[in-house]
């Protein structure tokens, strides 16, 4: 019987990774300087070539990884340690602030910074990279999955100046810690997962 993917748990994985909660001050801060009336066409069109991104590394990241012959418990631990990374960064953040993807240019930003790496930065590449290796038979249930995320993403991301002044920095901040020990526990499942399917090769 062929096993089930779960699309709503990996979706909340991937909405985890893009973290709209945590980008929302950095985006304001980029188009800070940029038409008010402007801002909605520039997010839908950033997240647009942030998706596009995003799914080709889905679809063609795999091929990518082959040529080096890795093992699917190699890409899990990894992808474990990956995360747990990015959940510790989430809920210890740099206490200056600083974010390598501000901008004080006052041009309208193309691709970069919030196209990219924003939505597909480095942490959501490297997460399709390790959710294709390890589902190679449920592509079509991870693609859903990312456009789930990638939705929910661009939500908060066109209502960012409302949640922004709901929540301020000081809630935002309380919700990304939130979402970065979530991101935790599932790293450290995804760890144990790999070295899981590693003990059978031992003996």
């Amino acid at each position: 019987m062929e096993s089930t993917f779960p699309i709503l748990s990996t979706a909340i994985l991937l909405f985890f990774i893009l973290d709209p909660l945590g980008n929302i001050p950095l985006l304001l801060s980029i188009l800070k300087n940029v038409d008010k009336q402007r801002h909605t066409k520039i997010i839908i069109r950033e997240m647009l070539i942030g998706l596009f991104i995003l799914v080709v590394f889905l679809f063609f990241g795999k091929q990518f990884l082959s040529l080096f012959h890795l093992e699917p418990q190699s890409i899990t631990i990894s992808g474990g340690i990956i995360f747990f990374i990015i959940s510790l960064k989430m809920i210890f953040p740099s206490p200056n602030g600083e974010n390598l993807f501000t901008t004080k240019d006052s041009n309208e930003p193309l691709i970069v910074p919030i196209a990219m790496p924003m939505i597909a930065g480095p942490a959501a590449l490297a997460t399709l990279l390790v959710l294709a290796k390890t589902n190679t038979e449920h592509t079509g249930e991870l693609f859903l999955s990312l456009l789930i995320a990638w939705l929910l993403t661009a939500v908060v991301l066109l209502c960012s100046p409302y949640l922004y002044k709901l929540l301020r920095t000081k809630g935002l901040s309380a919700l990304e810690k939130l979402m970065g020990m979530l991101l935790l526990i599932m790293s450290v499942q995804m760890f144990i997962d790999g070295i899981r399917g590693l003990i059978p090769t031992f003996y």
